[in-house]
């Protein structure tokens, strides 16, 4: 399959980094986080018409699709924004009805899926006798913020999403520490469960789990190769600049090559899944485990490279840094989606044979 970005995408990334630059610069970005607020990022993104680009037109939103949002989630990950509450919306968006959807874009509701966020996405259901349920989802991405969970549950006719209440659970917030995303644990103590919507499996969910978190990686590597490359022009030893030093040009050389096979690899996989390729999935896990793997060892690159003021709180670098650990971790480790791309792999040259 060829692509390549559009006018309209490439100025919707463009606009988006300019809005983010303008409204959320770093010193703005560092008191969200120093004070925990994830709420005024997510308005901002309401308020101004952001949200709902990547959904259709007749349900309230921009219009675009999964390409438009991993050109967003790169963004955000450029700008280490607490951003927990878009990404768990966009996760959620295939499992919704459309009033629903059109509630969740206009700012009206906004819904999570019970799943742990530290492992790929699959169906677990909760205990339940149909009208009740009991139990415990640990690691829930954007929790706190939800007013409805959709609830993994086993009925009659077979795995099913009950709509519950956040307001009938008790959340208890994660210390995370990557600020910028916030996770919880969620009880679920003898709650009634609402509408139930049949469900198979978590497939479409897990190529967009995989597709966003690898283009926010992608974002994060670009600024970390930029914060790096700026440093070493500015840094002196000896009386020269640290980047004229071959190991530090061969430390950057190896972040570009990073940065861009992580360009390629997160959107074109967001272009296949967007276009119904026969390999999306595949595609999908290979942008997951290559992209965020090799953006979290960049990072260990670039504080290599700042040195001791790249581990210190008042440099910018550590947002970034512990953004790329967390997303090698989220919705699964490259090893958790390598198995996948190994049994994707083998039950094609089967049936080959």
């Amino acid at each position: 399959m060829q692509w390549e970005l559009s006018d309209e995408q490439e100025l919707f990334a463009s606009s988006l980094r300019e809005w983010i630059e303008s409204k959320f610069p770093a010193d703005t970005v560092r008191n969200l986080l120093d004070s925990g607020d994830t709420g005024t990022f997510t308005g901002a993104l309401i308020g101004d018409g952001w949200w709902g680009v990547g959904y259709p037109e007749d349900a309230g939103g921009e219009g675009g699709g999964l390409l438009e949002l991993a050109l967003a989630a790169r963004e955000f990950g450029r700008a280490a924004v607490p951003d927990a509450g878009w990404l768990a919306a966009a996760l959620a968006a295939p499992l919704l009805s459309g009033p629903e959807l059109s509630a969740q874009l206009s700012g009206e509701r906004r819904f999570a899926v019970a799943i742990p966020a530290d492992r790929a996405p699959a169906l677990a259901p909760l205990a339940g006798d149909g009208e009740r349920l009991t139990g415990t989802v640990r690691h829930v991405l954007g929790a706190s913020d939800a007013d409805v969970f959709l609830v993994p549950v086993a009925g009659a006719d077979g795995a099913g999403m009950a709509r519950v209440p956040a307001a009938a659970t008790v959340v208890t917030a994660d210390n995370l520490l990557d600020r910028s995303r916030t996770t919880g644990t969620v009880d679920f103590v003898d709650v009634p469960v609402g509408e139930v919507s049949a469900v198979d499996d978590l497939s479409r969910m897990g190529e967009i789990a995989a597709v966003l978190v690898a283009a926010d990686a992608l974002g994060s590597a670009e600024r970390m190769l930029r914060l790096a490359v700026d440093y070493s022009m500015q840094r002196k030893q000896f009386g020269r600049y640290i980047g004229a030093f071959q190991a530090v040009k061969h430390a950057a050389a190896q972040m570009l090559v990073t940065v861009e096979a992580a360009y390629s690899t997160a959107l074109y996989a967001a272009a296949a899944v967007d276009a119904g390729s026969g390999d999306a999935a595949t595609v999908a896990a290979v942008a997951k485990a290559q992209v965020t793997g090799s953006v979290a060892d960049l990072a260990d690159s670039a504080l290599t490279v700042h040195g001791a003021i790249g581990y210190t709180w008042e440099h910018d670098l550590h947002l970034f840094y512990k953004r790329a650990k967390l997303d090698r971790t989220l919705f699964g480790t490259p090893g958790a989606w390598n198995e996948r791309i190994a049994t994707a792999l083998l039950a094609d040259t089967g049936a080959a044979d």
